[in-house]
């Protein structure tokens, strides 16, 4: 669960996240057996509320939800706990009996009767507590109370529990973790009733090397936020636990924001497809009431939810990893793999792979299975896909005899040889002509007969063929290359515009193939001469782990300007950018700009805490400054840097993996052109 709105974490867990990881290796070197209560072999999939609605839980929610997963399909999919997050009780325990009260306006027939009216529909029903005074949100906590508050949950009918870290009373140590959340694991075990066990310690006391044997799964990372930086943070922070998951036993990168808003559909299918491979839970965190056809056509890809589903309930293994562009590959129940190429990066790319490296046997070919459209094709061996920034392509592989009746695999790209290099979009500027690399690829085995490229630019933009874009008879693994100019026109304002090139062929099987691809090109307005404050100017992207990038004041991790004023250890600075680490911006300097220079620290407003952050700037692509890390107590430091001759400015501020929210400040940031 997310301490409100995750700035406040009480001392006592900023020790624990100062100290808990020298304990680990004392305790365990290699993963526990799972827990042997028989429950959740696959990774429980469902709802939980406190991503869309916080303390606005209520009984009519948790109804209206739970008649949305029939209605939806949802339920038909496999999806079946309705899970209760935090304020769903009053402030006082029964003064009688010691047990926990709901929250008689919200739940009006109680936890037991909203409970029943779950199980009627055929689903289960979940509910938060805390292993420590009180919640996060300053509800009773089940601390010394796991006996009473276990038995009460069963006798209400509950079938999941999700067991928060807030409050923890001065645990620090691992062991300390341990028993606390063993505790909760034998007071459960102990009422008879099968109840799933999900421990949310936001991998303070690597709980992956402890955890298996007290609970069902458990929490790998801090909160997620709705937005891309946070997903992608997560993501990293989760990719080498796969040695530690198996059936019953799960890492937990905490529940979906699909659906929410603060994500493209593009990142939204990422964070499921990306979640299914890691045999993640699959916890709907958004409103199911307006969902929308997007966000239903997503959750409910049955694919997918098989690959999440396997049997083997193994984690994907990252099997290449290189500037932004990670393959992930999942052993598959029957001898099948499951592939994903994630791209990170902030421009498409292709991203490719092979059978042999992905585990498969070796064979003539294989099937590949699209899992987004559904769609089969056959390959040599391989795995090949022109990914859209922050996208996720995923197949299913088989060893397939009849791969013959099934048209060849292939990928198209788009490359611009002849742009510079920007690190973020390919940035053009009005009016002058950029060249242009389409390349068709035939992975299968059969070859592309009579193939044709055209490349689309939107209405106003010049595009030229400077080769034949007609491929007579392309062969297994070899590019068909077209070259192109294209231009915006003189008016073009800035922003980004969309470049489409599509491919149609035919194949030995006598039937068409189109296959299409988008590249984003991003128009952008030079910076003025002479000193500015980059605050003053429009960047190409921003991305942020909580709330926006705010300009002139510090993070305030919601909304725009609900920051402060920049204060770095005192010092008070009227101008700058105020982030929240992990955070990126990117400004467009046409090569015309010298130098950068900044004051970075930790804003003053997280003294006492422990959090720790590094800032980096890099010129197209190329680091000029490094802070190294830096926590709340220190001073600010200077950077510096040339940018002569670089296209794109970017400004970093790594979190060190810090659960914290750090809130980063470039104070009196300027660049000289």
């Amino acid at each position: 669960m997310r301490t409100p709105p995750k700035l406040v974490l009480s001392a006592v867990l900023m020790i624990g996240v100062a100290f808990g990881g020298l304990a680990v290796d004392s305790v365990r070197s290699t993963p526990a057996q799972a827990l042997n209560n028989g429950l959740v072999r696959t990774p429980p999939m469902g709802f939980n509320d406190w991503n869309a609605f916080g303390c606005d839980v209520s009984e009519q929610l948790i109804k209206q939800t739970a008649d949305s997963f029939v209605s939806s399909g949802l339920k038909a999919a496999g999806y079946q706990y309705v899970n209760i997050d935090d304020c769903w009780m009053t402030h006082s325990r029964d003064p009688q009996t010691g047990r926990l009260v709901p929250d008689p306006a919200k739940f009006p027939d109680g936890i037991d009767g909203t409970a029943d009216y779950v199980h009627s529909l055929g689903l289960k029903l979940g509910i938060y507590e805390d292993a420590g005074t009180a919640t996060c949100a300053g509800y009773p906590g089940s601390l010394g109370h796991e006996t009473v508050d276990a038995q009460t949950f069963a006798d209400w009918g509950v079938d999941y529990l999700k067991y928060d870290n807030c409050n923890n009373a001065g645990s620090t140590t691992t062991q300390q973790y341990i028993d606390r959340y063993s505790a909760m694991r034998d007071a459960l075990a102990a009422t008879g009733r099968p109840i799933v066990y999900s421990i949310c310690e936001w991998g303070v006391n690597s709980p992956w090397l402890w955890a298996p044997s007290v609970g069902n799964l458990w929490r790998t990372t801090g909160d997620i936020s709705d937005g891309w930086n946070s997903l992608k943070s997560i993501i990293r922070e989760n990719l080498p636990l796969y040695p530690y998951a198996g059936a019953g036993a799960f890492n937990d990168p905490d529940m979906l924001e699909i659906g929410n808003g603060g994500m493209t559909d593009t990142e939204y299918r990422t964070h499921f497809a990306v979640w299914s491979m890691f045999a993640a839970p699959l916890l709907i965190g958004s409103d199911l009431r307006q969902a929308t056809p997007a966000t239903m056509n997503i959750l409910l890809n049955k694919d997918i939810i098989a690959i999440d589903q396997d049997p083997l309930s193994k984690q994907a293994k990252p099997i290449s990893d290189s500037n932004g562009h990670v393959v992930l590959a999942k052993p598959l129940q029957g001898g099948d793999v499951a592939v994903a190429l994630y791209n990170e990066s902030d421009t498409a790319a292709r991203i490719s792979t092979t059978v042999g490296a992905a585990g498969l046997p070796k064979a003539t070919a294989y099937r590949q299975k699209d899992l987004w459209t559904g769609t089969s094709t056959e390959t040599a061996g391989t795995i090949s896909a022109v990914v859209p920034p922050h996208g996720t392509a995923i197949y299913r592989l088989s060893k397939d005899s009849k791969w013959a009746n099934l048209p060849p695999s292939a990928d198209l790209s788009v490359t611009l040889p002849g742009a510079a290099a920007t690190g973020s979009q390919p940035v053009v500027n009005p009016n002058t002509p950029v060249d242009v690399q389409t390349a068709l690829t035939d992975n299968g085995r059969a070859p592309l007969i009579s193939a044709a490229v055209t490349l689309t630019a939107p209405a106003g933009w010049t595009v030229t063929v400077k080769s034949s874009p007609i491929g007579v008879a392309i062969q297994s693994g070899k590019p068909f290359k077209s070259q192109w100019t294209i231009a915006p026109p003189a008016g073009a304002g800035p922003g980004s515009y969309q470049v489409s090139a599509s491919a149609v062929y035919n194949w030995t099987g006598g039937s068409w193939q189109t296959i299409t691809t988008t590249t984003a090109f991003v128009v952008a307005k030079p910076p003025p001469s002479g000193v500015s404050y980059l605050s003053d100017l429009d960047w190409l992207s921003a991305s942020n782990d909580w709330g926006p990038v705010e300009k002139d004041r510090s993070n305030g991790e919601t909304g725009a300007a609900d920051g402060h004023t920049i204060t770095i250890n005192g010092v008070t600075y009227a101008k700058g950018l105020g982030t929240n680490a992990p955070a990126e911006i990117d400004y467009y300097l046409d090569g015309r700009c010298s130098t950068v220079s900044t004051d970075v620290g930790i804003d003053d407003e997280k003294n006492g805490s422990p959090a720790n952050a590094t800032f980096i700037i890099y010129a197209d692509g190329t680091e000029v400054a490094n802070s190294g890390a830096m926590t709340a107590a220190d001073p600010a430091k200077h950077l510096s840097g040339s940018l002569a001759g670089a296209q794109v400015l970017r400004l970093v501020a790594d979190d060190n993996g810090s659960p914290d929210s750090d809130h980063t400040d470039w104070a009196g940031a300027q660049i000289t052109c």
